[in-house]
């Protein structure tokens, strides 16, 4: 590959051209698609929008197949082995389900990166194993209390891998759910304390404007009812002017 030159003295730039980076592109997809040929780019985004994904890829581990006491330098090659796998890019006939797959690869690798998320995680695979150990414990005590052979189909180390898994699997599930619940009840909270603050704001608002309308129009209700005032006594005075002008009535006389 050639260099870019530097302006003066000919040296080589420290910084490759885009050829560069892309023949080095290039060269890591070969390299994963070799190591990983059962698992290919197609292979993988099928496992990763398979049904059930949504709850499937809520451990993350698991969507980046990857052991929990796995350091984080073997956490970011093995991340950027399968974001490449199934990135946009390199998935042109099936850009939309890459993409899918690429966001739910990205998700896990970014929660795995905060400590606390990242134990979480482990606690919940923890509590799974330990499930599944208290379980066959408990086959074998019944076992031994009947007086038959302990063996149990989970000695098989194949068969108790799969019992943890399913068992983490629903317990992840389990938490999914419940906070999807929290969510639901806090967003219908927020929504009753929002109308309510809004018909307090509405309330108050009416308020402010009948003290105003009722500030404005003082002037002429007090002019209207001295006006009315005013009337009342006027026609109290020509009633009692024509009451003095009456006539006196006049008597008749009796005769005798």
């Amino acid at each position: 590959m050639v260099h870019q030159m530097a302006a003066a003295g000919g040296e080589p730039s420290a910084k490759p051209d885009s050829d560069d980076l892309f023949q080095t592109f290039y060269t890591e997809v070969k390299q994963i698609e070799k190591r990983d040929s059962v698992l290919t780019s197609k292979q993988q985004i099928d496992r990763l929008l398979r049904p059930g994904a949504s709850y499937f890829n809520l451990n993350p581990f698991e969507v980046l197949q990857i052991d929990p006491e796995a350091t984080d330098e073997e956490l970011k090659k093995r991340f950027r082995a399968l974001s490449i796998l199934v990135h946009p890019d390199k998935n042109q006939d099936d850009q939309d389900r890459a993409q899918q797959a690429f966001e739910a690869v990205d998700k896990a690798y970014k929660l795995l990166l905060e400590p606390e998320q990242k134990k979480r995680a482990v606690d919940v695979i923890q509590a799974g194993r330990e499930y599944v150990e208290h379980m066959v414990k408990e086959k074998k005590k019944q076992l031994k209390k009947d007086g038959k052979d302990q063996t149990v189909e989970e000695d098989d180390p194949e068969v108790f891998r799969q019992e943890v898994y399913k068992r983490t699997m629903k317990l992840f599930a389990e938490l999914e759910i419940k906070r999807k619940e929290r969510e639901a009840k806090d967003m219908h909270e927020r929504k009753r304390a929002r109308e309510e603050e809004i018909e307090t704001a509405e309330k108050a608002k009416r308020e402010r404007e009948w003290q105003k309308n009722f500030e404005e129009t003082r002037d002429g209700r007090v002019d209207s009812w001295r006006t009315f005032q005013a009337k009342g006594k006027s026609k109290s005075k020509a009633k009692e002017k024509r009451s003095f002008l009456k006539p006196p009535k006049v008597k008749m006389e009796q005769r005798e």
